[in-house]
């Protein structure tokens, strides 16, 4: 049953998604279909609002959801409440969450979003786009679960509640694993 209310809820998600027409698209890095369910996660890193690297690989041993999203797209930012509350329900879990922003305006952009709306995430940088080019996105929000193996357990296009009972429910099982 619960596998059944979270595929309805990917096929949701689906609808919600906006396109990245914000910059012209550089060839990927790899084919877009090394980024699949059942695959290894192509290995990247990231800096944080502060300039610090996290390399994925890095991550190996905890859950990580890497959800590409702008702070123009407006099912990112509804979607971000119910991320905040995910996140906070995964504490002290082996869970990490890399909210990775694709705004052209970087640090500055993503600062006064979070300043402007009250609300925070562990945001990350793709100013360049080479990350989500790497996992071949079509648009924001999409995101990737990855196991503590680091395969790609979850591809979901479009935002969704992520702090709905049958997500933290399918969180907590993959953190256990």
């Amino acid at each position: 049953m619960k596998k059944l209310l979270f595929a309805l809820m990917i096929s949701a998600a689906l609808l919600s998604a906006c396109k990245n027409d914000k910059k012209a698209q550089k060839p990927a890095a790899v084919s877009v279909s090394a980024a699949v369910e059942g695959a290894q996660a192509p290995d990247f890193s990231v800096k944080d609002l502060n300039g610090a690297e996290l390399k994925l690989s890095s991550l190996k041993g905890q859950v990580v959801m890497v959800n590409f999203w702008a702070t123009w797209c407006p099912p990112c930012k509804e979607e971000i409440p119910s991320m905040i509350k995910l996140d906070k329900s995964m504490a002290g879990k082996p869970f990490k969450m890399l909210a990775i922003s694709i705004d052209e305006g970087g640090k500055e952009a993503v600062s006064a979003y979070f300043k402007k709306s009250g609300l925070s995430l562990p945001a990350y940088l793709d100013t360049d786009n080479t990350v989500s080019q790497l996992y071949g996105t079509t648009g924001v929000p999409e995101t990737f679960i990855v196991d503590k193996t680091g395969k790609i357990q979850k591809k979901i296009v479009g935002g969704m509640d992520w702090s709905s009972p049958d997500v933290i429910a399918f969180m907590d099982e993959l953190a256990k694993k």
